[in-house]
């Protein structure tokens, strides 16, 4: 894929007089990445001036000082999901309690995964980790490479009709021959724990109680925890799949931000996230976002996962960007550890529902936490 527009000449004209202040790190040519997103050709910088230097934020965590485009000192604010992750973990338990003393089920959580794909393990096992570590049963359940259609869909029903299982977790990527929307359609929505049903995704949308993704609602908490403000802001969201991106932008519209979401085929990705205050990236490419990207001041929440030289790292550039961002999440320690407890709680929530009969109750668990 080509676009007649020169992004990285969008960007150095944004830079404009700044060229002489920068030296030349690497350069990234174009690509299409696998997630959605066109990647521009891209020149990675510093600042040869640059120096760095850590202050103590309102959370105690480290932020980081280097300069600015403009020359000056910009203290960057370290969004970690430790602090929130701790409060959540509490909460969480508290909840469970509740939910048992209203005569509820104590949950339970199964991860479905058909075949074996070595990121949906690593999830699975970072999944165990954190139900065991607030009492929550985690059953994983391992189907053949080979089921078909039929088999999935029995399975789904089976799991959907079981009292003792709360929460449904349907791992991806799915072997190639099994479409998608079988699990849309055949998983019970009052154990969707990702929100991923039509059901879900429709409540969500229309602003009624729902179990909410994860990913997406553990990025607005961490905003929240922050006292990063939403309303009024222009947020671009870079990336539209249905269990990050859409919902992302839904849940930043009704915090009554202005939403861009860009996708592989946005023309000028830079001049888009140029403008934003607030910039959500899932878009699975590693240092995407770069620092001739961003505006001084904005906000940066990275959702990716990337594992580049035995090393993770997100969607955007972490060290280009302390002095220019004005709070920026890190991969890995950012997102990461709220999303987990995010599914958490949406499992002790389905139990509300189920207690109740209907996702009208996933408020119950919700309300004891932060929102």
């Amino acid at each position: 894929m080509a676009f007649t527009v020169d992004t990285a000449a969008a960007v150095a004209a944004h830079a404009g007089w700044r060229r002489s202040r920068i030296s030349v790190l690497r350069r990234v040519t174009a690509s299409d990445n696998a997630c959605g997103c066109y990647t521009p050709a891209r020149t990675i910088v510093r600042f040869d001036t640059a120096a760095e230097a850590t202050s103590r934020n309102v959370e105690g965590q480290p932020s980081s000082r280097e300069p600015a485009r403009n020359g000056q000192v910009h203290e960057t604010r370290v969004l970690r999901g430790a602090p929130l992750a701790a409060n959540l973990r509490a909460e969480i338990e508290s909840s469970i309690a509740t939910l048992q003393a209203s005569g509820g089920p104590l949950p339970r959580l199964v991860t479905v995964m058909v075949g074996h794909h070595p990121s949906a393990g690593a999830y699975r096992l970072s999944i165990d980790r954190t139900m065991n570590r607030v009492g929550i049963e985690h059953l994983p359940r391992t189907l053949a490479e080979t089921t078909g259609e039929a088999e999935l869909v029995r399975e789904l029903h089976e799991l959907g009709a079981d009292p003792f299982v709360t929460g449904v977790l349907v791992l991806m990527p799915l072997p190639a021959h099994l479409p998608l929307s079988l699990v849309y359609e055949h998983l019970s929505p009052l154990k969707d724990v990702d929100g991923i049903t039509p059901t879900n995704a429709g409540r969500l949308s229309l602003g009624l109680p729902s179990l909410r993704p994860s990913t997406p609602q553990g990025g607005l908490e961490l905003l929240d925890h922050y006292g990063i403000g939403t309303a009024g802001a222009h947020a671009v969201v870079i990336g539209r799949s249905n269990v990050v991106g859409r919902p992302f932008a839904t849940l930043l519209t009704q915090r009554d931000a202005t939403v861009t979401v860009c996708h592989r085929k946005t023309v000028n990705l830079a001049a888009e996230v140029w403008r934003a205050d607030l910039i959500g990236v899932a878009a699975g490419s590693p240092g995407l976002v770069t620092a001739e990207m961003v505006k001084p001041g904005a906000t940066v929440l990275d959702f990716g996962v990337n594992v580049v030289d035995g090393a993770i790292v997100g969607d955007a550039d972490y060290r280009g960007l302390l002095g220019i961002a004005g709070a920026i999440t890190p991969v890995p320690g950012g997102t990461g550890p709220v999303t987990a407890l995010v599914l958490a709680r949406n499992t002790v929530a389905a139990g509300f529902a189920a207690l109740g009969g209907s996702l009208d109750h996933v408020d119950l668990a919700i309300a004891t936490l932060p929102c």
